[in-house]
């Protein structure tokens, strides 16, 4: 007996369609680097530094290997040292916390607040204290952060503001882009974010011009110049290829973040009858880039039902984050334990990512929702 073949499938992301959009510009210029054999560095990567600091309003943007690289060199160029503090939300991808531990210095988690899912500031101020180097608000989801309530209680310390904006290429707080409003930014640009490469890449932005040289600095092995190195540093460079790519794409990155806040706007019209089904609210002052749509099933047990029905009719939906950083086995030596932020564990078992990409059709979305209605 054959498996029946769902009628209409629909991809959580569709890489297949941003190539297709941008194939005729990338090809040409993808064969004219190969030819060139300058993969490192050169003029593709410097240009592309050149417009996305362009695009964020930073005069500084480096280049780097991956998200989590740029979020460890940012901290490194703030002044973040083994035993030192940093504070970031519970709810985050696990990079967050790594690039934190990656440097010795401990990651002090906080609880979200519970109508976006965004770092919380009343608990941020009461988590900082004089180790406090750095507080990491995270613009989760697509959504940024209230950066502006967080860079008081980090001045009030002497630590830095480092913004984790790997979800929101294109998302805007009260008119500035989220990646230019603390002291520096990280963000990635793996395969499926709103500004993806063809691999692993990232990026740092800053306003602060010191900040910028620590991190070209600490990017290249501590060496300005070859073969003299000033600091220990780390391999991250970003390469030629993926800027190629990464130009290309971010011309039409406007587009299809207009493309994906549309989609937004029909999930909210087809899911607005749903019981039992809450949807994303955006934090007044914020311009969202979707990066994901994330519901919240609130009767119990529905949400993995949901995502078992969803993933059966070839819909590709899923979880954004199952588990937070602070009941992760990697992180279980800090110490919290279940209950130690509420929110961000009762989120975890609650929220669902339904499809969302800028190539996402009316007839796409309308499946979706059927099949979500029925669970």
């Amino acid at each position: 007996m054959t498996e029946a073949v769902p009628a209409l499938r629909v991809p959580l992301v569709d890489l297949a369609a941003q190539f297709a959009d941008i194939e005729e510009d990338v090809v040409p210029d993808l064969l004219r680097v190969l030819e060139s054999g300058a993969f490192i560095g050169g003029p593709e990567v410097a240009a592309f530094e050149s417009e996305y600091a362009a695009f964020l309003g930073t005069p500084h943007c480096i280049g780097v290997a991956n998200g989590t690289d740029a979020l460890e060199l940012a901290l490194r160029a703030v002044g973040v040292r083994a035993g030192g503090e940093v504070v970031l939300p519970a709810n985050t991808f696990i990079a967050t916390a790594e690039a934190v531990a990656r440097i010795g210095a401990r990651p002090v988690l906080v609880d979200v607040d519970p109508d976006h899912l965004l770092i919380d500031p009343d608990r941020v101020a009461e988590a900082v204290g004089p180790k406090t180097q750095a507080i990491v608000p995270v613009h989760l989801f697509g959504q940024t952060a209230p950066v502006e309530r967080i860079i008081p209680l980090a001045l009030g310390g002497g630590a830095a503001v480092v913004e984790d904006a790997a979800q929101a290429q294109g998302a805007r707080r009260h008119g500035r882009a989220a990646g230019s409003l603390g002291h520096v930014a990280a963000t990635s640009f793996y395969p499926g974010k709103n500004l993806g490469a063809a691999g692993d890449a990232g990026a740092v932005a800053t306003h602060d011009p010191g900040i910028a040289t620590d991190v070209r600095l600490l990017a290249a092995h501590g060496s300005r110049e070859r073969y003299v190195h000033e600091r220990v540093g780390v391999n991250s460079r970003l390469d030629a290829l993926q800027a190629v790519v990464l130009r290309a794409k971010l011309r039409l990155l406007a587009e299809w973040n207009a493309r994906r806040r549309a989609a937004a706007s029909r999930y909210a019209q087809l899911l607005a009858g749903v019981s039992e089904i809450a949807l994303p609210r955006s934090l007044p002052g914020n311009e969202d880039a979707w990066h994901l749509y994330v519901v919240r099933c609130l009767e119990p047990g529905r949400r993995d039902t949901a995502l078992s029905s969803l993933h059966a009719a070839g819909i590709g939906a899923g979880v954004h984050y199952p588990v937070p950083v602070h009941l992760t086995r990697a992180f279980a030596h800090l110490g919290y334990g279940s209950g130690s932020f509420p929110v961000a564990e009762g989120a975890a078992k609650q929220i669902l990512s339904l499809p969302m990409h800028p190539h996402l059709t009316v007839e796409q979305q309308e499946f979706v929702a059927e099949v979500l209605t029925a669970c």
